[in-house]
């Protein structure tokens, strides 16, 4: 048994002071013994203009993002997610949106850099771009932890089943997003449920959710949900955190009794 927390934010375009609310809600999920810890997408940056992601991208391993991220991990002995926030890419004119997990010691173990990109119209008044800007990663990342193997995805990645379906014998799955209030009454409980059930995972969901200073509203319900698609906690609007406590054993027990990943006719490849 271990405890996960995932953090709610309402980020804006002030990086101090959404650095600030995050150590703040990171602080407060260590004194709910949160062993692991997910921040969500944007956490650092809810830019106005999509430039402004590009002013402040780092390279790999340095930089005062990165920075604080290792520094909460370290200090509070946990295991953190770091939700988004934007490196290098090959273009100069472009940044990945990276998530990165740190160690208990501060040590940044896996990266994932965001790989399918939001380039659509949610509403009639509402049109997303991020390949304009951001340069799409390629790799599925499964980082062995503690506490079973975690897998990385991030918001849009939700809607793409194969991406999850590739992580293989993975045991919890970590989704930093920052889903539209638009599509997010619609379809955001329903693909993270869908995603854990399918997986028999552990799956835990940590949106933005609020108004952001861009004109965005997010759709915030945060969760965290059990491999047979319970919904363990949620969180609906505003700053926050939610935790829930994590059995393996039962999980484990759970794929014995069902054992769908043996089942499977057609192998992700």
């Amino acid at each position: 048994m271990y405890r996960v927390a995932a953090i709610q934010m309402a980020s804006g375009s002030n990086v101090t002071a959404n650095l600030n609310e995050a150590a703040r809600l990171i602080g407060e999920a260590v004194n709910m013994g949160a062993q692991i810890v997910i921040l969500p997408e944007n956490f650092a940056l809810m830019a106005i203009h999509s430039i402004d992601n590009i002013n402040i991208r780092e390279k790999q391993g340095t930089g005062p993002l990165q920075e604080f991220l290792s520094q909460q991990a370290a200090r509070f002995g946990i295991w953190l997610v770091g939700g988004t926030l934007p490196l290098e890419a090959d273009s100069p004119s472009k940044y990945r949106a990276a998530c990165l997990v740190f160690n208990d010691t501060g040590e940044c173990v896996a990266r994932y850099d965001k790989m399918h990109l939001f380039d659509v119209t949610a509403a009639p008044d509402e049109h997303y771009c991020e390949s304009d800007t951001i340069e799409a990663g390629q790799q599925v990342v499964v980082v062995k932890t503690p506490y079973g193997r975690l897998g990385l995805a991030i918001c849009y990645d939700l809607r793409f089943p194969e991406l999850f379906r590739s992580m293989q014998d993975v045991e919890l799955i970590a989704i930093p997003s920052a889903f539209t209030a638009v599509t997010g009454k619609v379809h955001w409980e329903i693909l993270v449920r869908a995603r854990a059930v399918e997986n028999l995972c552990y799956l835990i969901a940590a949106n933005q959710g609020g108004y952001h200073v861009n004109g965005r509203k997010t759709y915030g319900n945060s969760m965290i949900i059990d491999p047979w698609s319970l919904v363990l906690t949620r969180l609906n609007q505003g700053p926050g955190v939610i935790c829930a406590d994590l059995d393996r054993e039962k999980q484990a027990q759970l794929r014995r009794n069902f054992p769908t990943h043996e089942h499977r006719k057609i192998q992700c490849q």
